[in-house]
Formats: C-alpha cells, structure tokens, sequence
C-alpha cells in the first residue's frame, strides 16, 4: 500500500525586490491597501522579507513571487519561485 504525500499548501505573494546586497539573499516588499477602522481610509500597508535567493538572479526594483518555506536562517523564512517581471 502506498500513501500518497501531500505537502500542506504554502501561501505565496508577489512583491518588489528593495536590495540584494547579501549573498544569496534579497529584500521583497509586499505592499498591502487596507482600510482605516475609524477614519475608513485607504493606508498603504508594506511589509518586509528575507528571501533566499540561490543564484543572485533578483536585482533592485523586479517583481518576484516568492513562496513559504521552512527556517532557512533566523528571519529567512521565504525563496524565490520566479521573477515575474525585470525591472527597467
């Protein structure tokens, strides 16, 4: 009898990559719109990842999808999927 393995999903988001001064390691920042519960206007929400990126493709200002992954150091919780657009 074979069980069938089926990872849980991994949630995945598109962001803008902001440095990639470290060594197989780039900045995304995923910017997110969200209503004000009082004054019920649009704020800008961005947050910041540490993405493992193994060949150093990613450069300042492409658009990425990166995906959820195991630890990979103490806040390097995300990889690199593809960049879905080079920046200008």
């Amino acid at each position: 009898m074979e069980k069938e393995v089926s990872r849980n999903s991994r949630k995945t988001r598109v962001g803008i990559v902001i440095s990639n001064a470290m060594d197989k390691t780039c900045v995304v920042a995923i910017q997110n719109n969200v209503r004000h519960p009082i004054y019920n206007k649009i704020v800008k929400k961005t947050k910041k990842f540490k993405v493992h990126d193994e060949n150093n493709e990613c450069n300042v200002g492409d658009k990425v999808e990166i995906a959820e992954t195991r630890h990979l150091s103490k806040d390097k919780y995300f990889r690199l999927v593809r960049i879905v657009e080079k920046a200008k």
